[in-house]
This record gives C-alpha cells, sequence and structure tokens, in this order.
C-alpha cells in the first residue's frame, strides 16, 4: 500500500512537471507585445481612391494617389504622387497632381509638394489651361489653391509666368499671379 501511494505521488508530480514544462512552451511562442514608436502608422493603402458626391449624387471631388499613410499620433495623411480632380456642371474638372501630399488633421488642408500641375481640359466657352508649379497649399471645402513658388500659366497659344499665385477653380473663376509677371500673348 505504500508503494502504491508513492506511485500515485509520482505520477502527480511527473503531471505537475509536465503541466509546467507545456506553460513554458506555450508562454514562449506568445508575442509579449509589439513596441510601436511614438510617430508610427497606423494605417495605410496602396492604389488609394476616394470619391465624393453631392447632394444630387453627382461626382464632385475625386482623389487617386498610388499610396496613402496615416499616423495617429498628429492625424496626418501622407499621398504619394496623388491626382485629385474638382468637377463642375458642363466644364471638365480642375485635375491638379504631384510628386507628394500632405492632408492635415481635419482634411481642410492639402499641401501637395515637389513639382505640381494643375490641369483644365477645353470645352465649349473655355480655354485649355496648364499651371506647372511647385508646393502648392489647396483648400478643398473652398476650391481655392495657393503657391509662393513660381508659377507657368500655359493657354496656348498663349504663356504667363510670375512668383506666386492665388487660384479660385469655381465659378467665377479667379486666377492671380503675384509678382514679377511676364508672359506671351497672341495678338488678334
Amino acid at each position: 500500500m505504500m508503494q502504491t501511494n508513492n506511485v500515485r505521488y509520482l505520477y502527480a508530480a511527473v503531471v505537475a512537471l509536465l503541466s509546467w514544462w507545456l506553460v513554458q512552451l506555450t508562454e514562449f511562442g506568445t508575442p509579449q507585445g509589439i513596441v510601436v514608436g511614438p510617430h508610427s502608422p497606423d494605417y495605410f493603402s496602396k492604389g488609394y481612391s476616394k470619391w465624393e458626391m453631392d447632394g444630387q449624387g453627382k461626382l464632385k471631388k475625386q482623389l487617386l494617389t498610388d499610396e496613402i499613410i496615416h499616423f495617429s499620433d498628429d492625424n496626418i495623411t501622407y499621398l504619394f504622387n496623388p491626382l485629385i480632380s474638382f468637377y463642375r456642371d458642363l466644364v471638365p474638372p480642375w485635375v491638379i497632381g504631384s510628386e507628394t501630399g500632405v492632408l492635415s488633421a481635419d482634411g481642410k488642408e492639402l499641401l501637395l509638394n515637389g513639382k505640381v500641375v494643375i490641369d483644365r481640359a477645353a470645352a465649349a466657352q473655355v480655354r485649355a489651361l496648364k499651371i506647372n508649379t511647385s508646393n502648392l497649399k489647396v483648400l478643398p471645402e473652398t476650391s481655392y489653391a495657393e503657391t509662393k513658388e513660381q508659377a507657368e500659366l500655359i493657354s496656348p497659344p498663349n504663356w504667363t509666368t510670375g512668383i506666386g499665385m492665388k487660384l479660385v477653380f469655381i465659378e467665377p473663376i479667379r486666377l492671380q499671379l503675384l509678382d514679377k509677371v511676364k508672359g506671351k500673348y497672341e495678338k488678334k
């Protein structure tokens, strides 16, 4: 009887030792938590597109970008090769593209960095217009853009350059070059 009690204790000790070993084995395979830096992305997307409609269901704005990265600590979104289009009735859209962009936390200010091209195709009663500039600030809600950099306006056969530009691309369209304006214009 004494031997059967010793065997029971031996079995209990082996089971306890085996249980402890299994717990150690499973804890080894479990990640202990990932340490994330203070300014690290919380989401990203490649080949991102966004459409915004007006109250009647017509396309109002469209954003296409190769990649976006959003950071949760400052709520800033970075865009790579963004292309944003602003649509209006009966006229071609204004299309703005750049190398990179930074969208503010509230989504009200888009800073387009590097080479920026603003393009509007020709249509009835509307001449084609292409603007080459850099470092453009766009306020999408009010259809407004500005830069302090050089801007080149091409509306064949006319060509104009200047330093600094303000553009409102809704009716009535207002385009202003701020300094050192010069150009070449077709005479009638």
